[in-house]
């Protein structure tokens, strides 16, 4: 197969990748350095969402499978010698390190004693623990649905506005939802839950929905002016457990091969129209 020019003139090393250096779209901060080989890159420039190569794992690496903090690619680089690319992305859920960090450059090494020592000065966002393994985990590699929903829609917005970047997150759960269909059931939680089939997803569904009801009744029983922290907590787990609900539906949604826009375009269709005369139209 004829390389693309674009591609031939990339200078990978002898193992065939190239190192790749994430960097904040907005503030230019260095988020992390990866490896790609020429398969990852043209993924990255096709998908325009960061594709790696993992070198301990021999494989492509899809930046978020595991934590759902993918990286939107806006703009690709080269250095001059052709053998390092930077990519300019923004970073889902604000967090790009393992260790629950903004950024996998956290430590500053500080030249003010007599000997030079290397100084933490990021402070953890979440909780890998959190990110990675979530209180309702049944084995997910995916995502953390409460990392993935609520940091994502939580995190910085960009210049498109509130409702074009969490259009943008439900277009690349999508993305993944659908690739997960030809994944090996053992490789990550959504592709075992299709390997299981439909009957699977909708308990899921119908299980995430008791817990979310359980959740807003806990809540309401809350006073914040009487226990902050009770208060804040119940807050949490509601919001927890709807992304659960949001997160499983989709699923549902993509074992018919429904994207969420066509949900978004229905309920944009309901708009000035009239509760009341749209569900006796239906009736």
């Amino acid at each position: 197969m004829t390389v693309p020019a674009w591609l031939a003139a990339v200078n990978f090393n002898t193992d065939g990748l190239i190192p790749a250096i994430a960097q904040d779209h907005h503030s230019g901060r260095i988020l992390m350095m990866a490896w790609m080989n020429a398969e990852a890159l043209q993924l990255t420039a096709k998908t325009q969402t960061a594709v790696y190569f993992s070198r301990s794992r021999n494989k492509l690496w899809h930046k978020g499978e595991s934590s759902g903090h993918t990286q939107q690619v806006h703009d690709i680089r080269i250095d001059c010698d052709t053998d390092v690319i930077v990519l300019s992305v923004t970073q889902m859920g604000g967090i790009a390190c393992h260790t629950g960090r903004q950024s996998c450059f956290y430590q500053r090494l500080d030249l003010s004693g007599q000997e030079p020592s290397w100084q933490t000065v990021d402070a953890v966002l979440k909780d890998p623990a959190d990110i990675y393994n979530s209180a309702h985990s049944t084995g997910n590699s995916d995502f953390d649905t409460s990392s993935t929903i609520k940091d994502q829609l939580q995190s910085n917005q960009d210049d498109s506005g509130s409702d074009a970047y969490s259009t943008t997150v439900l277009s690349q759960l999508d993305q993944v939802l659908a690739e997960r269909k030809q994944a090996d059931a053992d490789s990550s939680y959504v592709a075992s839950l299709y390997a299981k089939g439909l009957n699977k997803i909708l308990e899921k569904v119908g299980e995430e929905s008791t817990e979310s009801i359980i959740a807003a009744k806990d809540f309401a029983n809350c006073d914040e002016n009487t226990d902050k922290t009770h208060y804040d907590e119940a807050r949490h787990e509601l919001i927890y457990e709807v992304a659960d609900v949001w997160f499983h539906t989709l699923v549902g949604l993509a074992w018919f091969d429904i994207e969420s826009e066509a949900v978004l375009n229905e309920l944009g269709r309901r708009f000035g129209l009239s509760g009341i005369d749209e569900k006796a139209a239906r009736e």
